[in-house]
């Protein structure tokens, strides 16, 4: 892809559901630049839009009008551009971990791997031992705590080294212990690895990991440069 200063972009990001008197304005014109190597809080209090707009960035879902652009090129609407871009370039930790009941912590990462045509090489076990998970290796979701079943979820999205972690509420789902480990975790990834993560949270404790902090009201951003 093209160089530029900030590797995503959105401009004047709008988004509502329902119609007439039922419609509710979630996004109002959000703008948002991150640099390459940045690590992102993104809080808000709940019903502000900050998921819609992490769906955005990801290129799950497309916005009513405004645009995202990664590393200086505008994405089309299309779909199959949009999910290639998807699967090749971001990474997405849900709050819901979506993790497959009847795999594996191992094929959980690794079907990450063969649906975007890649070979392991080692990139599992390795993300495995980072994450102080090896020892789940070979068991399925339900025999996993939750901390674990998270991590997991969290090498399923850097398997492929994204350009961009999206992360949705990482935390909420964790005790206080299995919340510092995932954000020394993530923290670590972007300080060593240069990993540019986005990370939505309503908890200043949460955010203070991030090198920058924004905050999010009622569709848009405050404090965006």
């Amino acid at each position: 892809m093209a160089q530029s200063e900030y590797i995503l972009t959105a401009r004047g990001l709008h988004k509502s559901y329902g119609k007439g008197r039922a419609r509710v304005e979630v996004l109002g014109g959000l703008d948002l630049s991150l640099r390459g190597g940045e690590f992102l809080a993104v809080m808000g209090p709940s019903g502000c839009g900050k998921t819609t707009l992490l769906h955005i960035l990801g290129l799950i879902a497309l916005p009513d009008a405004g645009t995202i652009a990664l590393d200086g090129r505008e994405i089309p609407a299309g779909p199959r551009t949009r999910t290639t871009l998807r699967r090749t370039h971001i990474g997405l930790v849900f709050q819901r971990l979506n993790l497959i009941s009847v795999l594996t912590a191992a094929d959980n990462v690794g079907i990450s791997l063969r649906v975007r045509g890649e070979e392991n090489n080692g990139r599992v076990e390795e993300l495995f031992e980072a994450l102080g998970i090896a020892h789940v290796s070979g068991h399925k979701p339900a025999e996993m705590s939750m901390g674990e079943q998270q991590r997991v979820a969290v090498a399923r999205a850097l398997a492929h080294r994204p350009a961009v972690l999206l992360a949705d509420e990482p935390t909420g789902s964790l005790d206080s212990a299995n919340s510092r480990t995932l954000l020394e975790i993530f923290r670590e990834t972007n300080h060593r690895d240069g990993q540019t993560i986005v990370m939505i949270t309503h908890s200043p404790d949460v955010a203070a990991y991030a090198d920058r902090i924004v905050h999010m009201k009622d569709g848009i951003l405050l404090d965006d440069n």
